[in-house]
């Protein structure tokens, strides 16, 4: 696993995007899945998850960056400390503009799950902002992360 991602998770371990608990809002949404539904693994983060007791890892069945890509399940509760780093980054999704140049956005897919997401950036901590694009310039600067966001903008752009 590259040092990107490490050093990406390590920005956001302590960080959510309020000062409190979000997960009190909503029960958890974001932490409850099923076999085909789950946080996207970033290139490697797998390894991490191989003898998981909160969670499992399954083949998301499509490739990103030119990689298979794994799902990780939640079984509803974690150890905080141990999140991938789509639940840290959460409900945020880094969008690519014609130019290349890049934006932090909330992700539209999270819509159906955070009511964070009506109340737009500007309800999210800076702290947790900030941390989430220095943590999306990070993995920009390694390639297979690079890849791994591009194709996952264009996958999911609505």
């Amino acid at each position: 696993m590259s040092a990107a991602i490490l050093t990406a998770r390590a920005l956001l371990s302590n960080l959510t995007p309020l000062k409190s608990d979000c997960g009190r809002l909503c029960g958890g949404a974001c932490c409850q899945g099923d076999d085909a539904t789950g946080m996207l693994l970033f290139p490697g983060e797998e390894a991490l998850y191989t003898a998981c007791s909160f969670a499992r890892v399954l083949p998301a069945g499509f490739s990103l960056g030119g990689q298979s890509v794994s799902l990780l399940v939640c079984e509803g509760r974690c150890e905080r400390e141990n999140r991938p780093l789509a639940c840290r980054l959460f409900p945020l999704f880094l969008r690519f503009r014609e130019d290349g140049t890049t934006r932090v956005v909330l992700d539209r897919r999270a819509r159906a799950l955070c009511p964070l997401t009506g109340y737009g950036l500007s309800a999210l901590d800076s702290a947790f902002l900030d941390a989430a694009r220095t943590a999306y310039d990070l993995l920009l600067a390694d390639p297979a992360c690079a890849a791994y966001l591009r194709d996952l903008d264009r996958a999911f752009r609505l």
